[in-house]
């Protein structure tokens, strides 16, 4: 399903876009959050850091906002927003929180600091 985010919160990615199987991008990550609050932004902005620093090239965001698309936290079980879950490689992980804390979000998302 295609989601379109809001304007502030938007998708980034190495500029590459997801093929239809999700495979063009190494790391496929997906942030849930519920409209466009402080908290929801900041974890943005962090995981678009963290993307840059540590896995520059080789990932894609999708922001979904459960404001506007609430029908979608079912599939991923979200339990708690902002919400990080990666889908790709699997396993699938999820972290909680505006991930504000970069080593535990490495740590999380089994990322090996360069």
């Amino acid at each position: 399903m295609k989601v379109t985010p809001s304007k502030k919160l938007r998708r980034a990615s190495n500029g590459q876009a997801p093929s239809a199987d999700g495979n063009s991008a190494r790391w496929n990550l997906r942030l849930y959050v519920a409209g466009q609050t402080p908290r929801s932004l900041t974890a943005f902005k962090n995981l678009k850091d963290i993307c840059e620093e540590y896995l520059k090239g080789e990932y894609h965001i999708e922001v979904i906002d459960l404001m506007e698309n609430p029908t979608l936290a079912r599939g991923d079980q979200i339990l708690a927003i902002p919400t990080l879950v990666r889908k790709l490689p699997q396993p699938i992980r999820k972290i909680i929180g505006d991930l504000s804390n970069t080593e535990r979000v490495l740590v999380g998302l089994d990322i090996q600091p360069r």
